[in-house]
């Protein structure tokens, strides 16, 4: 049965027969295949319920295609949970050009297709099958931004509420561990679930008039599939609703039905956020995958420490703050030392911690005291345009806390590798904490997200100004010339987002141009549900402002501004050629030294044209 199998959660009837079970309590249905490690929520939310007392199985990417990998371990006594995985499947299945992905690096072997498009719908739709009135509880990052009607960019189409498709009872949505808790306490003294309806972090459905008063009422999803201001104003009314401490209840019909989110779950404590990754998790995929090639998604994650969950940057484009919320919830810092500890003895560690960090490695405690009583500003943000007065610019407990991390025994080293916020860390005017980042912390290259340099496109995505971007790039290589190291910012960048024209793409090509930076890879805006860019994408509007937005939405244009960010890519230069003259900016086509691209032309010929093996 494979050495350390008990270590484990039971995926099938004979390791519950080895424990003694002759039926679980739940049976947790996943994408993704089951990687026993906190990084992933079919390890966490299973780890959750038994540290509470139940008996947890997991069926690990199921074949959809037939019932039999949904009956290996018999009927839940309670419940089936439900999740697409740690993406949504849709996101794991297409490339932003709507293109099959060739690998999946969150399945054995990192093979695509062992999972189904839409996951969600297709698992509960076996569930429903196999076990017929199931209590259904479905959740993660699919189920938590699909939960209104919302714009769905591989059928370009509005789709209903993903809780009404699948059919299930209970929709958790953002981080699930307390609404899980109470939802299985609750069937456990045998509640029936269409009684479970104030449960907060979830969504249920119900018929005409089944809510409370004073909620949030949403254009319906007959108008918002056919209205594109519907749609923008609904997106704005329930994204202003997602703050725990003052989130209302919203509703949106549905047709047969409708949907009602209840406020969002709480902030998790210290002391929660502790216990969740001090549970006694195995920290590596089932021995089941060792025949196919493991499961690479561990690779990235398996030395890192997830210090704290949410992220107050708010990018317009990012789904974090939707569905972790903008409250930063952290642990302790001897959580996190006693992680590390077991960190060095694991198989393979050598003494390198890849991260300590979250969304945003820096974004390491709350914004402002206030939030801890008042929630978020719903009328501005914490950084952006410019950060807040009240924002707490300190960072001083995170780099401590990197501090007495490298310092363990066993440990040489301790990367951020989940990013830094650099616009925050330059708001806290400290020299010293950018050096002991390029001392200790840095492996050669740092990532940074500028995404863009145009102001109207930096605006829609609500991230700072390209300035910030160079003063940060100056104090970065001051710092490490101070230390006598080459270490170099790499930028992520974003083309075709909304608000992008072409000329703002030359824009960025030139800016590139300036630095000297060539990047390798670029990624195209995806339109993910739950976004705010994501709804201009679809409507042409920003709908926390209302202003009208331009969106490059043919498959030839996006070619053309992704083009225009590798321009020196030999592949490109007929594509960046045509660009720039088509925005009159042939001025770049040239031999000069500001010039993107040499004129086309036949080449000359080189070398002896009477050699032997050359056409003369």
């Amino acid at each position: 049965m494979g050495i350390g199998r008990d270590r484990y959660l039971p995926v099938n009837r004979q390791d519950m027969e080895r424990r003694g079970w002759d039926e679980v309590d739940f049976i947790f249905i996943s994408g993704d295949a089951y990687v026993d490690h906190p990084s992933f929520a079919n390890a966490v939310i299973p780890r959750v319920l038994e540290k509470r007392g139940y008996r947890v199985g997991i069926i690990a990417q199921p074949d959809w295609r037939n019932l039999d990998d949904f009956l290996v371990m018999g009927r839940p006594r309670l419940a089936a949970l439900v999740s697409a995985g740690n993406l949504d499947s849709m996101i794991s299945h297409f490339t932003a050009a709507k293109r099959p992905r060739s690998d999946d690096p969150y399945s054995p072997g990192g093979k695509a297709g062992r999972k189904p498009q839409r996951a969600t719908v297709v698992y509960c739709n076996r569930a429903r099958e196999a076990w017929k009135d199931i209590p259904l509880i479905i959740g993660g990052v699919e189920a938590s931004l699909r939960r209104f009607a919302h714009y769905d960019y591989w059928s370009d189409s509005v789709r209903r509420s993903i809780l009404v498709d699948s059919k299930a009872d209970l929709l958790v949505f953002g981080m699930g561990e307390r609404p899980v808790i109470e939802i299985a306490d609750a069937l456990s003294a045998g509640t029936p679930v269409q009684e479970i309806r104030d449960v907060r972090g979830t969504c249920y459905r119900s018929k005409e008039g089944g809510w409370p008063s004073g909620s949030v009422i949403l254009p319906s999803f007959a108008d918002v599939s056919n209205d594109r201001e519907a749609f923008a104003k609904a997106f704005r009314l329930q994204y202003l609703e997602q703050d725990p401490f003052r989130g209302r209840h919203v509703v949106q019909d549905q047709g047969a039905w409708h949907v009602v989110q209840n406020p969002p779950s709480p902030p998790l404590s210290t002391e929660w956020m502790d216990m969740i990754y001090g549970l006694p998790y195995a920290r590596s995929p089932h021995p089941m995958y060792e025949g196919s090639g493991g499961v690479p998604a561990i690779e990235e994650v398996q030395f890192s420490i997830t210090a704290h969950r949410g992220c107050f940057g708010s990018c317009s484009f990012c789904s974090i703050s939707s569905h972790q919320g903008r409250i930063i919830q952290s642990r302790s810092d001897e959580s996190i030392l006693e992680e590390a500890r077991i960190l060095t003895g694991l198989p393979g560690f050598k003494g390198y911690i890849h991260d300590v960090g979250g969304p945003t490695a820096n974004f390491h405690s709350p914004a402002c005291r206030k939030q801890a009583s008042q929630g978020s500003c719903p009328d501005k943000e914490c950084l952006w345009p410019v950060p807040c007065p009240n924002l707490d610019r300190g960072q001083s407990r995170y780099f401590s806390l990197l501090e007495r991390v490298r310092k363990l025994p066993g440990i040489k080293k301790v990367f951020v590798r989940s990013g830094i916020r650099y616009d925050f860390l330059l708001a806290a005017n400290r020299q010293d904490l950018v050096s002991m980042l390029c001392e200790h912390h840095v492996s050669g290259h740092l990532k940074v997200a500028p995404e863009h340099v145009s102001p109207s496109v930096l605006r829609l995505m609500r991230k700072p100004g390209k300035e910030i971007f160079l003063e940060f790039k100056r104090v970065f290589e001051k710092a490490n010339g101070d230390l006598g190291k080459k270490q170099y910012l790499v930028p992520y960048l974003m083309s075709s987002h909304p608000g992008a024209t072409l000329s703002d793409a030359v824009e960025l090509a030139e800016f590139l141009r300036d630095i000297h930076c060539h990047p390798e890879q670029v990624q195209d805006f995806i339109p993910t549900p739950g976004t705010v860019s994501t709804c201009m994408f679809h409507t042409g509007i920003d709908p926390l402002t209302g202003e009208r937005v331009y969106v490059p939405r043919s498959a030839h244009e996006k070619k053309q501004q992704r083009a225009l960010l590798q321009y020196r890519s030999p592949a490109n230069r007929k594509l960046v050629e045509e660009t720039l003259r088509a925005v009159g900016r042939e001025d770049l086509i040239g031999t000069g030294p500001r010039c993107l691209i040499r004129p086309s032309g036949p080449r000359r010929r080189t070398g002896n044209p009477s050699k032997p093996g050359r056409k003369s």
